[in-house]
C-alpha cells in the first residue's frame, strides 16, 4: 500500500517529520538552512516561495498533509515575557498570517505548530512531553485546517523542571532542552528526554519537537480521515 506523502515546511532537524513517518506517511522537507542531519529527503529552499511554488503548478495535491513550524520568535513565551519585561532580545517577523493564507489556498489539509505565547494560532490540540512520558515538558499547540480531532487531555506535571528559575534551584524529573548553564540540559540529556538520536546539535534539538507529538497527531489525521470516508 502506498503511504501518503507529508510536506513538512521550516522542517529544522526532523523531529516532526520522525513523528509522522512513524505514523505511516512518506515525509518531503523544506527549510532555509542546510540541515544534512535530516533523515529525510529535503529541499533547501525558502518554505513560503516552495509552498506557493508547488500550489501554481499543481504538485501540492500530491500531499495529504502539510504540516509548518514557523519560526517562533516573534511570538513565544520568552519573547513576550522575560525578554520584554528587560529589554532583551529584537524584533521578530511573525510568519504565521503568511504561512496559513498559503496553506488555505491549498486546499491540502494542514498543521500549524506553535510554542506557548502569543501566536496567533488556534489551540485546536495541545500537547505536552508528560502525555507521552517525556523527559521533557515543551508544550506545543498546533492549529488544524481542513480536519480535526478531539482535543486531549493535559495530564498533571509530577514535578519541576530541573534547573535555576527567578533565582532558586530546584530538581525535578524534566529537564530544560534550551541554552546552557543553570541546570539545563546537556546535549546527550536533551535526546533522551525528547528520543531524538540522529542529531547532536544543540541549536536542532533546542527547536526540536519531540517525535512523540506529531505520530500522535499523524495517527489522529488517519482516524479522521476514514471516518469522514466511512
Amino acid at each position: 500500500m502506498n503511504r501518503p506523502l507529508l510536506l513538512d515546511l521550516f522542517c529544522c532537524a526532523g523531529g516532526a517529520a520522525t513523528g509522522y513517518a512513524r505514523a505511516g506517511f512518506d515525509v518531503i522537507g523544506v527549510d532555509l538552512v542546510d540541515r544534512p542531519r535530516y533523515p529525510f529527503p529535503i529541499h533547501r529552499a525558502d518554505a513560503l516561495t516552495h509552498l506557493a511554488a508547488l500550489i501554481d503548478s499543481g504538485e501540492i495535491e500530491r500531499y495529504a498533509l502539510v504540516h509548518t513550524s514557523p519560526p517562533c520568535q516573534a511570538g513565544c513565551g520568552l519573547t513576550v515575557g522575560t525578554n520584554a519585561s528587560r529589554g532583551w532580545g529584537g524584533t521578530h517577523t511573525d510568519l504565521v498570517p503568511a504561512t496559513r493564507a498559503l496553506l488555505e489556498r491549498s486546499g491540502v489539509p494542514y498543521v500549524i505548530e506553535q510554542p506557548n505565547g502569543r501566536a496567533a494560532i488556534r489551540k485546536d490540540v495541545s500537547l505536552c512531553g508528560e502525555m507521552f512520558g517525556l523527559g521533557v515538558l515543551r508544550h506545543r499547540n498546533f492549529e488544524l485546517g481542513r480536519w480535526a480531532t478531539a482535543r486531549p487531555a493535559h495530564r498533571p506535571h509530577r514535578g519541576y523542571v530541573r534547573g535555576h528559575r527567578h533565582g532558586v534551584y530546584r530538581t525535578g524529573p524534566y529537564v530544560a532542552p534550551y541554552g546552557n548553564g543553570g541546570g539545563k540540559a546537556s546535549v546527550a540529556e536533551m535526546q533522551r528526554a525528547m528520543g531524538i538520536t540522529w542529531t547532536d546539535v544543540r541549536e536542532e534539538l533546542t527547536e526540536a519537537i519531540p517525535p512523540a507529538y506529531t505520530e500522535w497527531i499523524g495517527h489522529a489525521f488517519h482516524t479522521a480521515r476514514q471516518e469522514a470516508l466511512a
